[in-house]
């Protein structure tokens, strides 16, 4: 990188990119995106990147990843080897409908939508918006819009593409919608795409998302994901990061749920060298429940920040935060967790937690648990742990003859399962136990047959 690029600020930079490419960014886009990409780019001019002077970012170092040299494509994505052949789900008797994003780009074999089993709609984001503009219009930034952060204002200005999953009304699907984004280039990339998942009154679904980078390569995606909750809907959400220690992947998630909705949601983190997950949730009904949790296990150099607010603007609502963390090397973690109940949101339930275990010396873990309440009739607490595993346990488990190694990482994976039990699809949980098992044993933890062992 030359030394006017490096004292150009990152803004300037991306102002002057999509000054350059705006044409080219719409003629491959969907009208209905472009028509927010130029507010988009005024609010990322007026906020900039956040930096760690901003509360919310404190660890976080975004101009350092942002500054890769990387390339960033707005054209056509042309493929010359088939995705398929080389990437394939190993989970055991994991039935899913599959949905594949390379580089931030739907994957497609001719149709860029379809009806799934049980009359899901789904596919290419960029597709939706031409085909169901009322839909994608009622929804479409309306949840993230709102936002202060300058990363979600550049993937509105920048994102072409991504994965639209819609179940109608009274659609509740068994076979859970599996989303795999996909990194593979000779380069390093720059990746951003924008989800949309909408289910109406009384419908239910579930939905997996895994992130791959499948070759040796700098990676960075900014995504963001937009989450609809009918009344009564049901929605269970499960992200599990695996990609190589060469890539960033910084996430923005935005979940609006209406009376009597439930969304669980359940982030696993097992491989990534920065990794950084904004969960937003807005209690926009009267006995709406939300579960978030988390696990990220980190070793190396890594570093893994989950961001969670919950708004609890309804009366009569329960949220629970779990998140727990495994921290070897110098590895880095931060985890902030943010309730608000507002004025009205009377009889409101709140649960926060955060815990985790520093394996040596040299890992550090931040941990901010915050509530902010205006209600008087609630029920709230958060609270967080830091620290070793419990040397009582540990001579306890080693009197009975287990060995000192073994009892450590029983324990570990006690601590872990916690957070692994909530994950609904039997299938993928039973997958999930026997990858965090062997990243705890510091073996390969890979869940797909790649040939490229980049990890």
């Amino acid at each position: 990188m030359s030394t006017i690029t490096e004292n150009i600020s990152l803004k300037e930079q991306f102002l002057e990119l999509y000054r350059n490419k705006s044409g080219e960014i719409a003629a491959n886009s969907a009208p209905l995106m472009n028509a927010l990409r130029d507010n988009a780019i005024g609010k990322l001019e007026k906020l900039g990147f956040p930096d760690r002077k901003k509360e919310d970012y404190l660890y976080a170092d975004i101009n350092s990843v942002f500054r890769q040299d990387l390339e960033k494509s707005f054209g056509e994505q042309k493929i010359n080897f088939n995705i398929r052949e080389i990437f394939h789900c190993d989970v055991p008797h994991l039935d899913t409908s599959l949905l594949l994003l390379v580089n931030g780009r739907f994957y497609n074999n001719g149709q860029e939508l379809r009806e799934l089993p049980g009359g899901v709609i789904a596919g290419s984001m960029k597709q939706a918006a031409k085909d169901y503009p009322e839909i994608v219009e009622k929804h479409y930034g309306r949840y993230s819009g709102n936002s202060k952060d300058g990363l979600v204002a550049l993937n509105t200005a920048f994102a072409q593409d991504g994965i639209f999953v819609y179940a109608p009304p009274g659609v509740r699907s068994e076979k859970p919608v599996q989303i795999v984004n996909i990194m593979i280039s000779d380069t390093g990339q720059m990746a951003q795409h924008r989800n949309l998942f909408i289910e109406g009154e009384d419908a239910g679904l579930n939905i997996v998302v895994c992130d791959h980078s499948l070759s040796a390569h700098r990676f960075l995606t900014n995504s963001v994901n937009e989450v609809f909750a009918g009344e009564r809907a049901q929605i269970n959400l499960t992200r599990i990061q695996n990609e190589h220690n060469g890539s960033t992947q910084i996430t923005h998630s935005y979940s609006h749920q209406e009376a009597g909705s439930h969304l669980a949601s359940n982030i696993i983190s097992l491989h990534g060298g920065f990794i950084r997950n904004n969960v937003f949730v807005k209690m926009n009904g009267e006995h709406a429940e939300n579960h978030s949790m988390g696990l990220y296990l980190a070793d190396k150099n890594q570093y893994i920040d989950n961001f969670v607010f919950i708004d609890h603007s309804s009366p009569n609502c329960f949220s629970n935060q779990l998140y727990k963390g495994v921290l070897d090397d110098t590895a880095l973690g931060a985890f902030t967790g943010r309730i608000l109940v507002e004025r009205d949101a009377q009889k409101t339930n709140a649960y926060q937690s955060n815990n985790s275990i520093l394996m040596t010396d040299d890992a550090r873990m931040y941990s901010r648990p915050q509530l902010e309440i205006y209600a008087d009739d609630v029920k709230c607490s958060h609270g967080s742990t830091l620290g070793q595993l419990d040397e009582d346990a540990l001579f306890y488990m080693r009197s009975r003859g287990i060995n000192h190694r073994e009892a450590r990482l029983l324990l570990m994976f006690a601590f872990a399962h916690d957070v692994i039990k909530n994950i609904r699809v039997k299938a993928l949980r039973e997958r999930i136990d026997h990858l965090v098992n062997k990243r705890l044993r510091g073996e390969l933890s890979r869940c797909n047959n790649c040939a490229m062992q980049c990890g």
